[in-house]
């Protein structure tokens, strides 16, 4: 019984380096190196090393006694090619913005030769219009620093999911409008070039558009996080306020409220079976977008939820990367550029 083990594990060990298409099998004896018994594989160098830079302070808030820095992490490919770029803004409700997550997506993107940024934001009790002029900070920064991490400040695009797809649609939408560039770097522009929204929000004010009755009264209190992002928690003699207390504030503070004027490629992808943000939110600015003949495809993705597990899988992420490839175009080869351990420096 010892002895067929071993045989098995043998014969499988064998069976294994056969088969395996990475491994050489023509004149091995002559690589320097060579020993009897050593197994030779030949890699090929299709994919970029990539290089995290992380707690970069890309925005300083300045308040009464304090400066608070605002982080982003760089995922930068290790070429001399010139790279379109992408800032990824995290979802978590208006009350959080864990920039580090969704690595399977900003991985695969800087993969395929983009530079990926991940941002964090100012969040609840901070009140509209504070994310996005966190985003559009984010955007003059890259630009601003272009030529550190290699990027072409003429393609930026910008992911985001759930709150991040909100604040995504926003950046897309309101690119002429300087209203929202607040802090440094305002030399350059807050544009962006392609914008990518997964199950994001278009209008605060129908975020449970089509639930059920008991969801649309969590949606009409004055606690719920919209409502807060709008008008602020109660405070003082602030009672709070529902979030279509005032419909034209809540109306500035969605997409749906920035449609005039030329807008670049969007990208909408919503669950069928999300219940946290009605899918609606997505058709709404499709619609609208149609309407208004600027460019924007729309995918709904049949059976997937609010951020489960449907988005993290192979078939999602290479929609969103071929989409982008498709809308800000491949890296540019850049022979003048340095290379190596000083590439990107």
């Amino acid at each position: 019984m010892k002895f067929h083990s071993v045989l098995c594990a043998c014969i499988f060990s064998m069976t294994w380096l056969s088969v395996s298409p990475s491994l050489a099998a023509t004149n091995p004896a002559s690589l320097p190196g060579y020993a009897t018994g050593a197994h030779v594989m030949h890699v090929t160098t299709n994919d970029p090393q990539i290089d995290e830079i992380g707690g970069v302070i890309y925005s300083q808030i300045k308040e009464a006694r304090a400066i608070r820095g605002l982080h982003m992490t760089v995922l930068v490919p290790r070429t001399n090619d010139l790279k379109p770029a992408i800032v990824y803004v995290p979802g978590g409700g208006f009350i959080s913005a864990d920039y580090e997550k969704f690595f399977e997506m900003r991985s695969a993107l800087a993969k395929a030769g983009f530079v990926v940024a991940a941002a964090e934001y100012r969040v609840v009790p901070d009140r509209f219009p504070a994310p996005l002029e966190d985003g559009k900070a984010a955007v003059r920064y890259l630009r601003a620093h272009a030529s550190d991490y290699g990027i072409d400040p003429r393609r930026i695009g910008v992911l985001g999911d759930s709150a991040g797809g909100w604040l995504a649609q926003l950046m897309a939408m309101t690119g002429a409008e300087q209203k929202y560039d607040k802090g440094d770097f305002l030399d350059q522009s807050s544009a962006v070039q392609a914008a990518v929204s997964l199950y994001g929000i278009s209008d605060v004010r129908n975020i449970g558009a089509g639930f059920p009755e008991a969801i649309q009264k969590v949606h009409a209190s004055p606690a719920v996080t919209e409502a807060l992002l709008v008008n602020g928690p109660a405070f003082a003699t602030f009672p709070g306020a529902a979030v279509d207390a005032d419909p034209s504030r809540a109306l500035q503070a969605g997409s749906m409220g920035h449609l005039e004027g030329a807008k670049p490629p969007v990208l909408l992808m919503h669950g069928s079976a999300d219940g946290l943000v009605s899918p609606v939110q997505s058709r709404q600015l499709f619609e609208a977008l149609k309407k208004h003949g600027d460019q924007v495809d729309y995918i709904i993705v049949e059976g997937a939820g609010h951020g489960d597990t449907h988005w993290y899988q192979p078939a999602i992420i290479d929609q969103v990367v071929a989409w982008f490839k498709k809308n800000l175009g491949a890296p540019i080869k850049d022979v003048s550029r340095k290379t190596g351990l000083e590439a990107n420096l």
